[in-house]
């Protein structure tokens, strides 16, 4: 059982590191100065100057989340080795990085793009495709930044501070250096994050089992805990191999289309940086799968939990001294900021380019594009605040899931372009609209699942339903464009 009392050591260590961010937040706005930060491209994209160690640094940073330090242990000390299809997920997406993102990179870079909305409108010069990428980016995303608030009320919890104020400290901090400071700031406290987690994370795989038994009797614990509960397990059984597979696919394709991930691709100085880093981060994968295995480890140290999203802070609370339980916390803590920072700003770039600049003021100059963006990440951080304030938890965990089928829907338009010039922009929004509506039904209908059973004869299969969605989505565009008339795009593909 977690400790509800204060915990004045690790809340004095979480402290003293958060405050060293919150300083490293403001001074970022000096960190790497340009002339001017009154455009979208310095104060959104760091002027498009990250080479490989900071890009390495940010889209680790905002890609591996603290609701994933949180969730995926959780996940795994619910269900097993299903929880595990993190890891293929995060090992099929950098190919994915190094053979589609240097394009799309080169393309934003020629025409001045900011988000996957404006190449959209660029190559098909469609304002109903634009938004409807713009919409679908931007509903996606609250609920991610709404997440990252549950991945830090989980360790407010475990260092013994109830109630909203911690959260809401926390995030208002947050949002006056991100308006401060932009892209700069979640990208150098991204550098503190990343070292911090990779400490905690070393530490946990190393000591805890020792204190367990190794990791013969972690296992053994886990598997009988299974055995006893009558459901999961360390092994994956027939049934689970499909599944298993859609959604590590299914969400290796939908991880870089999101506001957050492209912001790093766009803030890379050049194609070769964007290359390096498919190579170099799926050193975070490793990363992620040692925190998995803390999921098994909760089940060896007889944790008592209230809620499988506190395996990871009682474990650290139960198995370290208070001193390092602190650093741990704000190990999670810090990198609840960096992502949460990076999505705002990302939802911003869209709200700017997409919504204000397309239909309020399309004469919209540099300086003022900046404002306008800065005064949407505080929107956006709010809303999400506000989610997580007032709506249940389970809220917030079933719009993200939705999201994540949402999100894959916009691959067609994104993607496709860059490499074929033959789909029309009316082809593109069908099946967008189709995948939208029906994964969201199919999601409905399933009570929220993200599989969904297909039955061929006298066989049942399930599978992701964001990777049906998208075949859906794929194959009625290819129809509905033999009925488009052939006009040229905007730009010409790669």
């Amino acid at each position: 059982m977690m400790k509800t009392e204060l915990d004045y050591v690790a809340i004095g260590v979480f402290v003293a590191f958060f405050a060293l961010v919150t300083v490293m937040g403001f001074w970022a706005a000096r960190w790497r100065q340009a002339p001017t930060q009154a455009s979208l491209d310095e104060w959104g994209l760091g002027g498009r100057s990250f080479g490989t160690w900071i890009t390495w640094f940010l889209v680790g940073g905002d890609f591996y989340t603290a609701y994933t330090v949180i969730a995926v242990p959780a996940l795994v000390y619910a269900v097993g080795a299903y929880g595990f299809f993190a890891l293929p997920y995060t090992i099929i997406v950098y190919p994915f990085v190094f053979a589609v993102m240097p394009t799309l990179w080169r393309t934003a870079k020629q025409h001045g793009f900011v988000t996957a909305a404006d190449v959209v409108y660029g190559k098909y010069g469609s304002r109903a495709l634009e938004l409807a990428v713009a919409i679908t980016a931007v509903i996606a995303t609250m609920p991610y930044i709404a997440l990252q608030l549950v991945g830090m009320a989980s360790v407010f919890g475990a260092l013994g501070l109830r109630g909203e104020i911690p959260l809401i400290v926390a995030f208002v901090i947050l949002a006056v250096y991100t308006y401060s400071s932009g892209i700069r700031a979640p990208a150098l406290i991204a550098f503190v994050k990343d070292i911090m987690i990779y400490i905690a994370v070393i530490a946990a795989v190393a000591v805890i089992p020792s204190k367990l038994g190794g990791y013969a009797a972690v296992f053994a614990a886990a598997d009988q805990a299974f055995k006893a509960k009558g459901s999961g397990g360390i092994l994956l059984t027939s049934s689970q191999f499909v599944p298993y597979a859609s959604l590590a696919l299914g969400s290796a394709l939908a991880a870089f289309m999101y506001p957050h991930t492209l912001t790093g691709i766009f803030a890379s100085k050049s194609a070769n940086t964007i290359r390096k880093n498919a190579i170099l981060l799926p050193a975070y994968t490793l990363l992620l799968g040692l925190l998995a295995l803390l999921g098994y480890m909760g089940h060896a140290a007889h944790l008592k939990l209230a809620n499988n999203n506190d395996v990871v802070p009682a474990l650290f609370q139960t198995l370290f001294p208070s001193w390092f339980a602190g650093f741990a916390f704000a190990a999670i803590g810090i990198g609840a900021l960096v992502p949460a920072a990076v999505m705002s700003i990302g939802a911003a770039n869209v709200f700017t380019r997409n919504f204000w600049k397309a239909y309020v003021n399309p004469s919209i100059q540099p300086a003022s594009e900046a404002k306008v963006a800065k005064i949407a990440s505080l929107v956006v951080k709010v809303g999400a605040l506000l989610v997580i304030l007032t709506l249940p938890t389970q809220f917030a965990l079933d719009l993200q899931l939705l999201g994540g089928m949402w999100i894959l829907q916009t691959l067609p338009a994104v993607v496709f372009g860059l490499f074929w010039n033959w789909l029309r922009a009316p082809a593109l929004l069908t099946g967008w609209a189709v995948g939208f509506c029906a994964g969201t039904w199919l999601i409905w209908s399933d009570g929220l699942k993200p599989i969904h059973a297909i039955s061929f004869g006298g066989t049942t299969v399930a599978i992701y339903t964001g990777l049906l969605a998208l075949v859906a989505n794929i194959i009625v565009a290819i129809v509905i464009n033999g009925f488009v008339s052939a006009r040229p795009n905007v730009i010409p593909s790669s």
